[in-house]
């Protein structure tokens, strides 16, 4: 029997069903079956096993199946509206991390603890959502914050990164940016000063939505999704693994932006 999978897409959301492994996908998705496009992908593998009254997961049957010539079906599109919230956390696999040439390295969960926490913080939102926002949260409480329904202002699940601050996490007064590639470093400064005052709300937007590609080599320590204070962790591998085991990747990611 052919195999088949299941992926949510981050970019932009969706759920696809593909007859693709979660590398050859992410080749796929970043540079197309002819090679012709370029672009980022971010991506969770989910488990086939989905029961849903939201996605007609029916069809996946009916139309992923091979081409007349033998060809494997790469993308049915089962949703491309609310779908991260109708899938329950428990059926997400690994996270995929795409680079705009087609190199995919794929993280597992693993478990988070705050230690050493930051006085400040950076996160880019992937998902529903994509503002950056600087924030005295932890991760941890900015899930439990930004999911709280009850508040104006929030959203039934949330899928983002950490991004490093270098000095600016601890003096944003007078910290060194100079090792920091974000272009409105001016105004995030502003912003992270701001929340060092006593009376200052709990996050404050840096940008209110993300263009073009995410700086991987700037995300901290991971990848976060959560829900009603819940917290799935995916956890980015350390720099010496990077320049070791993932090095193709590594060497990828890191020429975005220069």
């Amino acid at each position: 029997m052919d195999q088949k999978y299941l992926y949510l897409s981050l970019t932009p959301e969706a759920l696809i069903a593909s007859m693709l492994p979660p590398e050859d996908f992410g080749k796929y998705l970043a540079v197309g079956s002819k090679k012709r496009t370029r672009g980022q992908a971010l991506f969770f593998e989910v488990d086939t096993n989905i029961e849903s009254d939201y996605f007609k997961t029916g069809i996946i049957k009916e139309r992923c199946v091979p081409h007349s010539n033998g060809a494997p079906k790469r993308s049915v599109y089962l949703s491309i509206y609310r779908v991260l919230e109708h899938i329950p956390l428990s059926k997400l696999k690994n996270l995929y991390l795409v680079t705009d040439d087609g190199r995919v390295l794929g993280l597992e969960k693993g478990e988070y603890s705050v230690k050493n926490n930051s006085q400040l913080h950076l996160y880019q939102q992937l998902g529903p959502v994509s503002p950056r926002v600087a924030t005295k949260l932890n991760p941890v409480e900015f899930v439990k914050f930004i999911t709280d329904l009850s508040q104006p202002v929030s959203v039934p699940k949330i899928v983002f990164t950490e991004l490093t601050l270098d000095e600016l996490a601890e003096n944003p007064l007078k910290g060194n940016d100079e090792s920091l590639p974000y272009s409105n470093i001016d105004h995030l400064r502003d912003c992270l000063i701001g929340l060092t005052n006593k009376d200052s709300k709990k996050t404050k937007t840096v940008i209110r939505t993300l263009t073009g590609n995410l700086f991987y080599r700037m995300v901290k320590n991971g990848f976060f999704i959560g829900e009603n204070g819940n917290v799935v962790y995916y956890p980015f591998p350390s720099l010496e693994e990077l320049n070791s085991k993932y090095y193709p990747w590594w060497k990828s990611a890191v020429t975005i932006g220069f």
